[in-house]
């Protein structure tokens, strides 16, 4: 049993492939119920499906420890542990619904993994040509979203300025530009530490993205000889050792 969850989760069979974009698509279902239901007051139907997803993500987790062969490692896994909050957070919402957030952060475990990232350049012609600019991406809307859940969770109760996730991400997008209206402020030590850590990475995501759209588009195309990955896409030659490189092209 142990091998065929493990075969699914990391296989190269088309059935593996299937589950892993089955469970891509079940988190982005995920983030925009999430995000939907922050808007709307608690409803019981709303915590009913917190419960489904909650156990669903529970026996998601239970499957990876199974399959991994270290299995006390990969409980303290950074994803492993916000997969953990998330758990708690939809099984009692109540008692911290913002944490859900952070189930955007599987998203972008998923789409790291090397099988998600080999079968995606191979089944999407767009991701192929544009993959470095939508990781960049992807980094960066995830780094907004959890901190958007960070800023409502510690804020809401005691700011009346952070009303709802609209308040929350607001700020957080005026923070991460350094734009800084100043008409929703964080108050006190933790605020302020919560709105350096937004200017500092979130500018340096934001960068990254800009450098990844405004720089040459690259081509992957692994060079025969020294492995040179990334190549220019009129390349004749690759730059490191001088090897005839023939990249498949469309013309373009």
């Amino acid at each position: 049993m142990r091998k065929a969850v493990r075969e699914l989760y990391e296989g190269t069979s088309q059935r593996a492939h299937r589950f892993r974009y089955a469970l891509l698509a079940f988190d982005l279902a995920t983030i925009a119920f999430v995000i939907g239901t922050s808007f709307m007051p608690r409803r019981p139907w709303v915590d009913g499906v917190d419960v489904v997803i909650g156990l669903f993500i529970l026996s998601d987790l239970v499957a990876r420890l199974m399959s991994n062969p270290r299995p006390m490692r990969f409980l303290v896994y950074p994803t492993t542990l916000s997969d953990v909050v998330a758990v708690g957070s939809f099984l009692a919402p109540l008692s911290g619904e913002a944490a859900g957030f952070l189930r955007v952060l599987r998203t972008l475990r998923l789409l790291h993994a090397y099988p998600m990232l080999s079968r995606l350049r191979r089944d999407l012609p767009f991701f192929r040509k544009n993959e470095e600019v939508l990781l960049a991406l992807t980094n960066l809307v995830v780094f907004l979203f959890v901190m958007t859940g960070i800023v409502y969770a510690s804020e809401h109760s005691r700011n009346p300025e952070i009303r709802n996730y609209a308040d929350a991400l607001y700020f957080t997008v005026t923070a991460l530009t350094t734009t800084g209206f100043g008409d929703i402020t964080l108050e006190g030590t933790r605020g302020r530490m919560i709105s350096i850590v937004i200017m500092i990475c979130g500018v340096t995501l934001f960068l990254r993205l800009a450098q990844t759209l405004f720089r040459p588009n690259k081509v992957r195309h692994p060079c025969p000889d020294c492995g040179l990955q990334l190549h220019d896409w009129d390349a004749v030659h690759c730059k490191h050792c001088g090897r005839v490189v023939n990249i498949r092209s469309e013309g373009d």
